[in-house]
């Protein structure tokens, strides 16, 4: 099977086997907890087929006990598979979660009929080396209304609901959320270890996260000890947290959660393509008792499975993926739990 692709200004002809090379750096490009990167990713031989595994062995076992943020990051790498197959020019057929017996095989992608990219997959597809997390204040500019519209109708196709909270009464509880999680975070020193081993050269960068944790409506992750550093409390800039929203699914499942993480790629590569960026506020949803407030009083019985703030910025910050030889096995090659 040989396989090509317009790229901007020239066609690109993929040999056998190179396209999963291809789909295997998009996934990479992926989000993930403190990019932590949990998948691996493996091909059927001669491009018959891709498939998504988690790697358990890269999961934050404290940060995320049950696996579920895992989940979500690997299936925003198949969002983002499925969209490298659409610019290579064909559907992609998918399976999610394809042998009940094996849970860390989340998903197999096929190669069905071959049809052009709309331009809004095209954008997406071309956004996924521009989208970076954010941490930190966001421009004083909103995001336009119509812009947020379109954005829900992103995570509607995907089969979740992207929520903006912008009463006031309910941005203060959800600050309030937030702000617990982190405390009882910090209270944890294993927690507190796990998370600032996840900086460094392979994780988050450290200039990424230097600055105070409080300089936003909602509290960020304290990589490096801040709060303990310099005290507090800090002055909050609300004008500079942007439009917080908080992606929900009607179900919990573990095929759920694949969904999710689909319906967060998505919005993040339509908000990227519009030079919007994202910052995640997830701590009170590993916590199960704060997770259950936010689902009662926020999202209308829903199960929240992401927080974030969106805006626009000029400061971003590239954080290092593995190359595609240590993420992709060949010949149906498995991660396991």
């Amino acid at each position: 099977m040989s396989l090509s692709y317009e790229s901007p200004g020239r066609a690109v002809h993929l040999a056998p086997g190179h396209a999963a090379l291809y789909l295997a750096r998009a996934a990479s490009l992926a989000p993930s907890p403190h990019n932590s990167q949990p998948w691996f990713f493996a091909e059927e031989g001669h491009d018959h087929g891709f498939e998504v595994h988690l790697d358990g062995g890269r999961r934050m076992i404290l940060t995320d006990p049950g696996g579920r943020q895992a989940v979500i990051a690997c299936g925003a790498a198949l969002l983002n598979v499925r969209m490298a197959v659409r610019h290579l020019g064909f559907r992609p057929a998918v399976e999610l979660l394809p042998e009940p017996g094996d849970s860390a095989f989340l998903a197999h992608v096929g190669y069905a009929a071959h049809a052009p990219a709309t331009p809004d997959e095209t954008l997406m597809a071309r956004a996924m080396p521009h989208r970076h997390t954010h941490r930190g204040p966001f421009g004083p500019d909103p995001v336009p209304d119509t812009f947020l519209d379109d954005l829900r109708e992103h995570a509607r196709a995907e089969g979740a609901v992207l929520q903006v909270i912008d009463a006031p009464e309910k941005l203060r509880l959800l600050a309030d959320l937030v702000r617990t999680a982190e405390e009882l975070h910090h209270a944890d020193r294993a927690h507190d270890a796990e998370l600032a081993r996840c900086v460094g050269p392979d994780g988050v960068p450290p200039r990424a996260c230097r600055h105070h944790p409080d300089r936003t409506l909602l509290a960020g992750r304290d990589y490096l000890g801040c709060v303990r550093r310099f005290g507090g409390p800090y002055r909050r800039c609300p004008g500079r947290t942007g439009t917080v929203v908080v992606l929900s699914t009607p179900h919990d499942r573990r095929a759920d959660w694949l969904r999710s993480g689909q319906a967060l790629q998505r919005v993040l590569l339509y908000a990227a393509a519009h030079q919007v960026m994202a910052a995640f506020h997830t701590q009170p949803l590993e916590l199960p008792t704060l997770r259950a407030e936010i689902q009662t009083r926020l999202t209308a019985g829903r199960f929240p499975q992401v927080i974030l703030r969106l805006g626009r910025t000029t400061q971003t910050w590239c954080t290092p993926r593995r190359p595609p030889a240590e993420v992709l096995g060949r010949d149906g090659l498995r991660a396991r739990w």
